[in-house]
């Protein structure tokens, strides 16, 4: 296991090879569609951001309301996939790490490779465990948004795996080529 410290620094996602098992420390934000699409929004128009992106790991996720005592309810991985239209501009931004499930297109993995950041995949299906690696989660942008808002939540051994690099390897790419499908 990788032990990855949030905000990340440059060496320490160009490091990173697909199909390593990382555990993840610090701060991440919690952001689905709505949000990458405001955010965008708000490169092109030349507006601030209101998280900042630099060194950065968003977690594709809009959890569950906690029950007390839980800071968070249910944190599972939304797919990916979704962020697609939105991922390269932020990655172009300074973003390093994105987390969800699923596949990412070929101008995610262009954009990873040229700006050295990497795609993590984590367990769907398991937002409950998940969630007793988030030790605290505040909503910083877009409360409007519901379960969609950013959240910035503080995590302790997040586990997850490299499923894109960003000298361009992936995790999809290596179980494709073993199994022969």
């Amino acid at each position: 296991m990788i032990e990855l410290c949030a905000p990340l620094a440059d060496h320490d996602v160009r490091r990173l090879k697909a199909g390593d098992e990382v555990l993840l420390r610090g701060v991440v934000y919690a952001a689905r569609d709505m949000a990458h699409k405001r955010l965008c929004a708000a490169l092109d128009s030349g507006r601030a951001l209101p998280i900042a992106l630099d060194g950065a790991v968003i977690y594709f996720v809009g959890p569950t309301p906690a029950r007390p005592p839980a800071v968070i309810g249910a944190a599972g991985p939304t797919t990916s996939s979704r962020m697609d239209p939105f991922s390269p501009q932020l990655i172009a931004h300074g973003l390093r790490a994105t987390m969800g499930k699923g596949y990412r297109s070929d101008e995610v993995r262009r954009a990873l490779q040229e700006y050295g950041a990497v795609h993590l995949a984590t367990l769907g299906g398991a937002g409950a465990l998940l969630s007793k690696h988030i030790v605290s989660a505040e909503v910083v942008a877009y409360e409007d948004l519901g379960t969609e808002a950013i959240r910035r939540l503080e995590v302790v051994d997040f586990p997850a795996v490299v499923a894109y690099d960003a000298a361009g390897g992936s995790v999809y790419d290596m179980i494709r080529d073993r199994s022969g499908v």
